[in-house]
């Protein structure tokens, strides 16, 4: 067991746990921050994607030990203080970039890594970043508006 201290979605954290278990099993089982989804388990389709430092990381082969001084943010920790959504969220919902919901988590986190780096991405800048996360419902058309939207959004604050 080792003692692993982080920030997680802008709170210090400190937990027991091995070193070498995923971080996206001690997120969903011992913090109960489900919203980060298990997917495939071998980081190939974007379910539990976790911004880690500001970059999108696959939390299901991502040991819990790399986390260590770290700052994590989850799909839950987006949201304002006020409880208002994230600009990406906000778009997502908009544009109904949802379908069944179960990649949107990953797919928001991906987004906003893009948006941080990128404020102002070409369709086929996103279509590259967002390649990466599978959504078997197809929604891709929306996410891809939804992202634009939120670049949007997000320049003019």
């Amino acid at each position: 067991m080792a003692e692993i201290a982080f920030t997680l979605n802008g709170q210090p954290v400190r937990v027991s746990t091995d070193g070498g278990r995923t971080l996206l099993w001690l997120l969903r089982t011992d913090l109960g921050l489900t919203g980060t989804k298990y997917g495939c388990g071998q980081g190939i389709c974007g379910a539990c994607t976790v911004l880690i430092d500001g970059a999108a990381v696959r939390s299901c082969g991502y040991a819990v030990e790399k986390a260590a001084g770290k700052s994590v943010v989850t799909i839950e920790g987006l949201a304002q203080a006020e409880g208002a959504l994230h600009p990406v969220q906000e778009a997502f919902v908009q544009h109904d970039a949802l379908q069944c919901g179960f990649c949107t988590p990953g797919m928001i986190m991906s987004a906003v890594e893009l948006l941080s780096k990128n404020p102002r991405p070409s369709r086929e800048e996103i279509l590259r970043h967002m390649d990466h996360n599978f959504c078997r419902c197809g929604a891709h058309t929306r996410v891809i508006e939804a992202i634009q939207s939120a670049a949007g959004q997000m320049a003019r604050r």
